[in-house]
């Protein structure tokens, strides 16, 4: 019998070590994985279908990747006087989740286009706690 089940975490130091820089290229190749979806034209060939699912794999891939990187910041990075200091970062990283779930849905170069915009946003905001 078990006593205990596993725990994961972003670091159990915790290292103090974050960064924006993970989550935005993963929005961007959400982006990418898109154009190149659109670009494949009709999927025809074995060889499309390949290519069409490896490509809607990738942007899944990196859609939680989004997903994952905005929870560590929310859960472990951001801290009330950033709350303080941005009021709305609650809904801007909620809204950011949910667009990234969206991407995951789609196959739309407009959703994956707010997704990174999204992502920058945050970004941005991280930065400016930083200083």
């Amino acid at each position: 019998m078990k006593l205990f089940k596993p725990v994961y975490a972003h670091c159990d130091v915790p290292c103090g070590i974050y960064e924006t820089d993970t989550m935005k290229h993963a929005a961007d190749t959400c982006t990418v994985m898109i154009d190149k979806i659109t670009a494949l034209g009709a999927v025809d060939t074995i060889e499309k279908m390949n290519t069409f699912a490896r490509m809607v794999a990738t942007k899944e891939v990196h859609a939680e990747r989004v997903k994952h990187e905005l929870a560590v910041l929310w859960g472990d990075y951001f801290k009330p006087e950033h709350l303080e200091a941005h009021p709305d970062l609650h809904d801007k990283v909620w809204k950011a989740l949910k667009q990234a779930g969206k991407v995951k849905q789609t196959v739309d170069s407009a959703e994956a286009q707010k997704l990174v915009d999204a992502v920058a946003e945050i970004a941005d905001i991280y930065a400016a706690t930083k200083q």
